[in-house]
Parts: structure tokens; C-alpha cells; sequence
């Protein structure tokens, strides 16, 4: 574990207390929180977003009919997709009627409609996306509080001798998430310290927090809201509460979305970043 010396100890205080010193502008920060959310916007609009969700379906051991679609059928694990007589889609570019599939990984193009399976803890379901959705087609902006770099906060970031394991409850009843946590950020509001425990997921860089705050059923998404931040440098790590967005399940009842741990239920309003989403 990295210790800073007493020395500066009054300088990382400081700090937790006081927005970035070395912004260089507001004006130039909030241009920079405003591409990101443009770009974030962009994301929800793509084919294959969380707004063309049409279907996440629970499969059963054996053969599971897909409504308009064809057969999946699971079998100790192993999956096989069997598209309806005469249907054509494609798989990694290539034409594709009948075979295995890869959990979280392969998706079937056909037409409008789009199929994976996914596999949560040892479960398994099916994906469907349609490009046409109403939901999609109808979707123009999400909300936010405006960009203040008061909720651009430098936290300490206390790192843990061994990862602590916990399992994280979702919007699926019964349905837990192992995550691995490998410390917290501590920060200031208001007078008062708080902490956040994030989780570092397979394949990212960036830590992964997913908060509730007082803000949460009246302003923003009732199962509060995900935030990424970079991974801590000098013993601090930068949260920037105007980054943080809406989970899929503000979008869409198919998604399968942790919620925040009661570690992570902060007991102050957060005004920054999305707000409730509402179709336009």
C-alpha cells in the first residue's frame, strides 16, 4: 500500500476539499463534459442500442422457441441458434441459418432484428434488438443538471490489502453479481467524508462505480446511476459527477443492471450528470 508522506498530508486535504486547481476554464471544461455527452447520446441511438431492446427472455435446458426468429436450444451450456425455414441472417459477416453461438459475444444480424445470448451468473437468456423500435426512432436527448465543476471532486483513494468480494443485487429478483472491489474513494461534501467502492470489469481500465444518491426517484433514475472513473495516480482518483449516466434499465425493461450496494447509497443529492430519462 502507498503511503504519502506527513508532508504533504495538509496538501491532499486541501484538495478533497476544492475543485481541480488546475482546470484550466470553466468554460473550456464544460465544452469537454458537453462533447462527452454528446458522444454518450450518439451511443443510445446506435442499431443495436438499448433502445431498440424488444425482448430478453430466461432460457430453459433443452429447445426454446424465439418469437419470429427460430430456435435456441441450450444443452449443458452449449448454444444453438436454428433460424425459421427460409430465414437468412448473418453472423461476423458471413451468412448464417443454423449453429453453435458464443455467450456475450456473437450476435445474429437479421433484417431489423438482432440476436445474443448473454450469461448471467450461471444463467443464461436471449437478446433480441429491432433497429425500428419505436423507442429508438422516437429518442432525441437525456436530461441533465447543468455542468458545474464543483462535482469534479479529487478523492483519496485507499486501496485494500486483498479485494474484497461481494455480491451485488440487480434489477432481476434473486439474480446477484460477484463483483470484485479493490479499495474506495473517500471524499468530502458538505463538511462530511464519504466513500465509494468501485469494481475494475474484465478487460477495462477505467474503475467502475455504481452510486445512489438523495437525488435518486425525484430527479434522477430511481436505482441510481454508473459513473468511470481513471484509475487512481498518487493516491488520489478523480470522480467527475457530470460524467455520470443513466443505467440501461432507465431505457429498457431487457436489461440486467446492478444496483448500488448499501456501501455505495450516498445520503446526499448529487446534482450532476443525467437526470430521469423522458421521451420527447
Amino acid at each position: 500500500m502507498y503511503f504519502i508522506k506527513i508532508l504533504i498530508v495538509p496538501l491532499v486535504f486541501v484538495l478533497m476539499n476544492a475543485p481541480l486547481a488546475a482546470q484550466p476554464s470553466i468554460h473550456s471544461y464544460t465544452q469537454e463534459v458537453d462533447r462527452w455527452h454528446a458522444g454518450r447520446v450518439e451511443s443510445l441511438k446506435k442499431e443495436q442500442g438499448w433502445l431498440s431492446l424488444v425482448a430478453l427472455d430466461w432460457l430453459q435446458e433443452g429447445n426454446n422457441a424465439v418469437k419470429s426468429v427460430g430456435m435456441i436450444t441450450l444443452q449443458n451450456g452449449r448454444i444453438v441458434l436454428t433460424l425459421e425455414n427460409g430465414r437468412k441472417g448473418t453472423l461476423n459477416g458471413k451468412t448464417f441459418s443454423s449453429g453453435p453461438l458464443s455467450a456475450d459475444k456473437d450476435k445474429v444480424l437479421i433484417g431489423s432484428k438482432a440476436l445474443s445470448v448473454i450469461k448471467r451468473g450461471d444463467k443464461y437468456a436471449v437478446r433480441v434488438w429491432d433497429s425500428e423500435y419505436s423507442a429508438r426512432k422516437e429518442f432525441i436527448t437525456v436530461d441533465r443538471f447543468p455542468v458545474s465543476d464543483t462535482w469534479k471532486i479529487v478523492a483519496r483513494w485507499s486501496q485494500y490489502a486483498t479485494p474484497k468480494k461481494i455480491q451485488v443485487a440487480t434489477v432481476i429478483p434473486g439474480l446477484l453479481q460477484e463483483w470484485s472491489v479493490p479499495g474506495a474513494a473517500v471524499f468530502m461534501l458538505q463538511g462530511k467524508e464519504y466513500r465509494l467502492e468501485p469494481t475494475l470489469e474484465a478487460g477495462e481500465k477505467d474503475y467502475f462505480f455504481v452510486f445512489g444518491d438523495k437525488t435518486n426517484g425525484k430527479e434522477t433514475y430511481g436505482a441510481g446511476r454508473f459513473l468511470y472513473a481513471e484509475p487512481p495516480a498518487n493516491g488520489m482518483i478523480i470522480l467527475d459527477f457530470n460524467k455520470s449516466y443513466n443505467p440501461p434499465c432507465a431505457f429498457t425493461d431487457f436489461a440486467t443492471c446492478p444496483v448500488p450496494s448499501p456501501e455505495n447509497r450516498l445520503p446526499v443529492r448529487i446534482e450532476a450528470g443525467e437526470k430521469i430519462f423522458k421521451r420527447h
